[in-house]
C-alpha cells in the first residue's frame, strides 16, 4: 500500500529543513503501514555519496547490473536505483551497454569504476541493502520497545502453559513483562530458571521493524541476524514499504558463558572493513537473557558495571574503532538467570537497580507429580499412581530434593530403556529404577555381589571364567 506523506513531513519540506520521513511516524502508523517507501534520495537520510559509492560496488558484483537488479540489491525503489546509476554514469564510472524496457537499462563498469572500487573496497566493504540512519533506527527502535498490547495474566498463563509455577511466580513475570524493566533470577540448578528466562519473550506482542544496518560517518554497522532474527508472517507486511527494514517477530537472544566483555561492543572486521551489532543491539525490541550469568569469561562485576547506565536510562554507548563514541537505545528486556547467591555476584546497590528479583524454588511433590504427567503424556507414557508413589518413595528413601527437571530427564532415559529393549513405550517400577540409576549414577557389579575372597576363589577353581 502506498503511504501517503503527513502534513508535519510536507510543512518541513516547504520550508527546507532536512528531515527523515521516518522520524515523524507515529506508532500507529508504523503499525499499520511500516516504513514510508522514500520518494527522493534526501528521504533516506543517508548521504547520496555514500549510497552511489554503494551502487558501485553492486555493478561491479552483478553479473547482469540492470537497474532492476540493483534495485532490487540496495533496496531502494527503482526511480531511485535510476538516479543513482545515471549519477555514476555521468562521472564516468559506468557506462550504459544497453537500454530497452524500464528498469532493464544494462550498466557495465569502466577503468575509472575498477580504481574508484579498489579505494572503496580498502575503506568499507560492505556490500547489502542500503543502510538506514541511525537516527531513523533510534527513533524506530523507541518507537515500538513497548508492546501495544499489555500482557494479561491469561497472556501470561498461556505464555508458560507447559510450565508448572506459583501463580506469585506468573504474577510478577507478568509485571516484568510490561514494564520490561530487567528481572534478577536466582534458584538451585534444575528448577527451570532457564525455561522460565526464554518464555518470557513469547508474551511480548507484535512485531517489529530492524534495518538491515546501519550507517554512521561512512562507517556500516550491520544490525539484521538471521540467526538472532526471524521475519515476521508475510501477512502481516504491506505490499509497498522502505525495504531497507526487514518486519521480524520480537527477539530472542540468549548469551551464556561464552560471554566477554568485547561481546558487548562492536565487532570490527578487518577484512570486511564493517562492524557487527553487539548481541545487546540485535536484542533491542525483545529479550535478552544472560544464562548461567556469574559463569561467563568476564566477571560479573565488570558486565554489571559496563551495563549500570543501560539499564537504568536505556541507552547504550559504543566506540567505533575512530575512537568516535556513538548513542544507541538499549531497549530490551535484559534477564539474568544464575545458581549462584545475589551476594556473591553484585552488591546491594546494584541490585537495587534491577527491576525484578524473583527466585525460582524447586517443586512441591505435587508440582513435582503434575511435571511428571504433563512430561508423561507428551511422550506417550501412560503414568498411574503405583509407579509414582514408586518414584516419589526414592526420593524420601535417599533424601534426595526434588527439582523441576527432573520428570523430563527420567523420562527421557526411559523412553531409550524402551528403544534400547524394542517394546512399547511403558513405566514400570523396574525400568524407572534403571532410568533412576542411569540418570543420578550408579555402581555397576556383577550379581550377586562378589568379594575379593570369592572372585579368587572363583579363579582357582575355573581360570577361563574371566
Amino acid at each position: 500500500m502506498a503511504v501517503a506523506a503527513s502534513p508535519a513531513w510536507d510543512d518541513k519540506k516547504q520550508k527546507g529543513t532536512h528531515m527523515s520521513q521516518t522520524t515523524i511516524l507515529t506508532r500507529a502508523e508504523i503499525e499499520s503501514m511500516g516504513p514510508p517507501l522514500p520518494e527522493e534520495l534526501a528521504d533516506t537520510g543517508i548521504a547520496e555519496g555514500f549510497l552511489c559509492d554503494l551502487a558501485l560496488k553492486h555493478v561491479a558484483m552483478l553479473p547482469e547490473p540492470t537497474t532492476s537488479a540493483v534495485a532490487e540489491c540496495i533496496n531502494l525503489p527503482r526511480t531511485l536505483a535510476e538516479e543513482i546509476l545515471q549519477k555514476l554514469s555521468r562521472e564516468k564510472l559506468i557506462e550504459v551497454k544497453m537500454q530497452s524496457a524500464v528498469g532493464a537499462t544494462r550498466y557495465a563498469m569502466l577503468d575509472h569504476g575498477w580504481d574508484r572500487m579498489a579505494r572503496l573496497l580498502n575503506v568499507c566493504g560492505y556490500v547489502g541493502p542500503a543502510p538506514v540512519s541511525l537516527n531513523d533506527y533510534s527513533h524506530m527502535m523507541r518507537l515500538q520497545s513497548i508492546p501495544a498490547n499489555l500482557a494479561s495474566i491469561d497472556t501470561v498463563r498461556s505464555t508458560f502453559h507447559d510450565l508448572v509455577l506459583p501463580d506469585s511466580l506468573l504474577q510478577t513475570l507478568g509485571c516484568v513483562i510490561n514494564s520490561r524493566r530487567s528481572l534478577f533470577l536466582t534458584g538451585l540448578p534444575g528448577t527451570g530458571k532457564t525455561a522460565v528466562a526464554e518464555r518470557i519473550n513469547g508474551a511480548l506482542d507484535g512485531a517489529i521493524w530492524i534495518p538491515y544496518a546501519i550507517e554512521i560517518d561512512g562507517q556500516i554497522i550491520r544490525v539484521f541476524d538471521s540467526h538472532c532474527h526471524r521475519q515476521a508472517h508475510q501477512d502481516y507486511i504491506p505490499a509497498e514499504y522502505d525495504k531497507r527494514w526487514i518486519m521480524i517477530e520480537r527477539p530472542l537472544v540468549v548469551v551464556g558463558g561464552e560471554l566477554t566483555l568485547e561481546n558487548a561492543d562492536l565487532t570490527w572486521s578487518e577484512a570486511a572493513k564493517f562492524y557487527e551489532a553487539p548481541f545487546q543491539m540485535k536484542s533491542n525490541g525483545g529479550t535478552l537473557v544472560i544464562d548461567d550469568f556469574g559463569r561467563q569469561r568476564v566477571a560479573p562485576q565488570d558486565l554489571l558495571n559496563r551495563w549500570i547506565v543501560p539499564l537504568e536510562r536505556r541507552v547504550d554507548y559504543l566506540a567505533l574503532h575512530t575512537g568516535k563514541k556513538i548513542e544507541v537505545p538499549f531497549e530490551q528486556l535484559v534477564v539474568f538467570s544464575t545458581n549462584l547467591e545475589e551476594k556473591d555476584l553484585a552488591d546491594q546497590a546494584f541490585l537495587r537497580r534491577m527491576g525484578y528479583r524473583a527466585r525460582v524454588e524447586p517443586p512441591t511433590a505435587g508440582a513435582y507429580v503434575e511435571i511428571f504427567k504433563r512430561q508423561a503424556n507428551n511422550r506417550g507414557f501412560v503414568c498411574d499412581k503405583p509407579v509414582l508413589d514408586h518414584i516419589l518413595a526414592k526420593y524420601r528413601v535417599e533424601r534426595r530434593q526434588m527439582k523441576g527437571c527432573e520428570p523430563r530427564d527420567l523420562l527421557d532415559r526411559a523412553t531409550d530403556i524402551c528403544l534400547f529393549e524394542s517394546h512399547k513405550l511403558e513405566l514400570t517400577p523396574e525400568i524407572v529404577n534403571i532410568a533412576w540409576s542411569n540418570y543420578f549414577g550408579t555402581s555397576h557389579t556383577f550379581a550377586p555381589v562378589q568379594t575379593a575372597e570369592t572372585m579368587i576363589e572363583r579363579t582357582l577353581s575355573d581360570p577361563l571364567e574371566l
